[in-house]
């Protein structure tokens, strides 16, 4: 079934949609949630909330890319739950850590007033991807925006894990330096 048909069922409030979306997404959302969270019962529930949540958005929300609207969902909600987690106690989990690189050249917000800088800083760093070669994107995307713990990034690309890391660290002095240049403050 594709994304149209599968909106199309959360639209006509059929209960169906949940199965459909699972069938499709759910390996997909697990990966997302089980890189951020590294527990399975967590991460199940947090993809169940995830249907949850795309049920409660649609209708109103139309999305066009499904699997966007659901990862985007599923990493909010493994990222506060991981939050919530850590404020108990520290650890120096893989999300913590790719959260800390990234932390060095991504200005943090935590006002209001940031929305509008927020949206800004979103298009610079999209644009910044399109320029990338292929490969250095994909990589920069796992280990950011999935979480992905280097080594297994290293396996898939059939690369070291110091490869993955220069790289990683290349990108981000590039994306500092685009951010500084667009006069977005660090």
């Amino acid at each position: 079934m594709d994304d149209r048909q599968i909106v199309d069922l959360y639209w006509e409030r059929s209960e169906t949609a949940i199965s459909e979306t699972s069938k499709k997404y759910g390996k997909y959302c697990s990966y997302i949630a089980y890189n951020i969270l590294r527990n399975r019962e967590d991460c199940e529930e947090c993809v169940n909330d995830t249907y949850m949540r795309a049920w409660n958005a649609m209708p109103p929300q139309r999305p066009d890319r499904l699997s966007v609207f659901l990862g985007k969902i599923t990493r909010n909600l493994s990222l506060n739950r991981y939050a919530k987690y850590t404020a108990r106690k520290r650890g120096a989990g893989q999300t913590e850590l790719a959260l800390d690189e990234l932390h060095e050249c991504i200005p943090a917000s935590d006002r209001v007033e940031q929305v509008i800088d927020d949206m800004q800083l979103a298009d610079v760093i999209n644009g910044f991807l399109d320029t990338l070669p292929a490969e250095t994107r994909k990589i920069f995307v796992r280990r950011y925006w999935y979480l992905s713990p280097v080594r297994e990034i290293a396996s898939d690309y059939k690369i070291s894990e110091s490869k993955v890391k220069m790289k990683l660290m290349r990108t981000r002095n590039k994306l500092r330096k685009v951010l500084e240049k667009e006069g977005i403050s660090l």
